[in-house]
């Protein structure tokens, strides 16, 4: 009798974002470009020309993808964890992005975050962890003023152009 397999291939983690789109094969382009993304397959959809399935692998993580049959466009929000904010929102932009929040000041939780809109209109949070914050500290944080700011910043939805 065989084993049973483990649950989660190899390579997943216990849940996979799966982003919908009109244009995966450009988001695929975006992503190598903005993120580093490895391209782990793709599987051509019924239509001419669409892609029904794909994976990239962005650090640890994989993302699946697919040109939507849905007829309401759903767009994703995701966090990406960075080791540089700043560098990390300059790729995105140059690789088509439009800012949505420029890099902020430290969060009272202790990261710097930026977001951007791709040219598909999926919003990434870009994140980088910079200080450790007890739970003390950050509620004494999110009394600060200059704290507010930063997580105002954080609450616009779309870059100005987009509007």
């Amino acid at each position: 009798m065989n084993a049973k397999p483990d649950p989660i291939p190899d390579g997943y983690g216990t849940v996979t974002p799966w982003i919908s789109g009109k244009d995966t094969a450009r988001l695929l382009d975006f992503l190598k470009a903005a993120f580093g993304a490895e391209e782990l397959g793709r599987v051509e959809g019924a239509e001419p020309g669409s892609i029904g399935h794909a994976e990239v692998r962005i650090g640890t993580s994989i993302v699946m993808m697919f040109d939507t049959p849905f007829k309401v466009d759903t767009p994703a929000m995701m966090r990406l964890w960075v080791e540089d904010v700043e560098a990390a929102l300059q790729r995105a932009v140059d690789a088509g992005a439009a800012v949505v929040t420029p890099a902020t000041d430290v969060q009272a939780w202790g990261d710097r975050v930026a977001r951007v809109r791709d040219p598909l209109g999926h919003l990434w949070w870009l994140q980088e962890r910079v200080e450790d914050v007890d739970a003390e500290a950050m509620g004494e944080r999110m009394a600060d003023p200059r704290y507010q700011k930063a997580m105002e910043q954080t609450q616009v939805m779309d870059a100005p152009d987009l509007v």
